[in-house]
This record gives structure tokens, C-alpha cells and sequence, in this order.
């Protein structure tokens, strides 16, 4: 197993559509997105415009076909317009 930490940060005014669009977002996953696990959505404590999503993935081969995916490109293509600047990821493994 994989995790990805996500980062965005979300033009001012768009909080509650960024956080309706990751629920969306996770919903088609769940259903449609072959080694997808679950991913929990965090805010930072000292910026109301920064957020994390903390995904889970089967291994590093599903997550890398989802984001060069035709559904992941939709996904970003949506969400531009309420970012500000793009958004950013790291991937970590669990060291047994």
C-alpha cells in the first residue's frame, strides 16, 4: 500500500465548493477507480485557503494509472478555476 499527500490551495470564497467537489471526487473513486482505498480530506490549521487529501492507494501501479487517466484529467480540469496556483503531491510507503 501507497499514500499520497495532495496539496491545494483554494482561491478565497471557494471553501465549501473545493470541499462538495472532493466528496464527488471520492464517491467516483470508491465506485470506479481499481486500486483506490480511501482518501480523508484535511485543512490547515493556520490557512482556511490550504488543504491536504490524504489518499490511500493499493500500490504505486494504481495510483500512477489513475492520475495519467482520462477521468483524472477531467477531475483537474474542473477544479483550476478555485485553485490558486497547482496543486502538488508526495507519495510515501509504509516501512514494514
Amino acid at each position: 500500500m501507497i499514500n499520497v499527500g495532495l496539496y491545494y490551495r483554494v482561491k478565497s470564497g471557494h471553501k465549501n465548493e473545493f470541499e462538495e467537489m472532493f466528496k464527488d471526487v471520492i464517491e467516483y473513486l470508491k465506485a470506479n477507480v481499481e486500486g483506490f482505498l480511501d482518501a480523508r480530506l484535511y485543512k490547515n490549521v493556520g490557512s482556511e485557503q490550504d488543504y491536504m487529501v490524504y489518499s490511500e492507494w493499493k500500490d504505486l501501479d494504481a495510483f500512477r494509472k489513475f492520475i495519467s487517466s482520462d477521468a483524472f484529467r477531467s477531475t483537474t480540469q474542473k477544479g483550476a478555476s478555485i485553485l490558486e496556483g497547482r496543486p502538488h503531491h508526495k507519495i510515501f510507503q509504509e516501512i514494514s
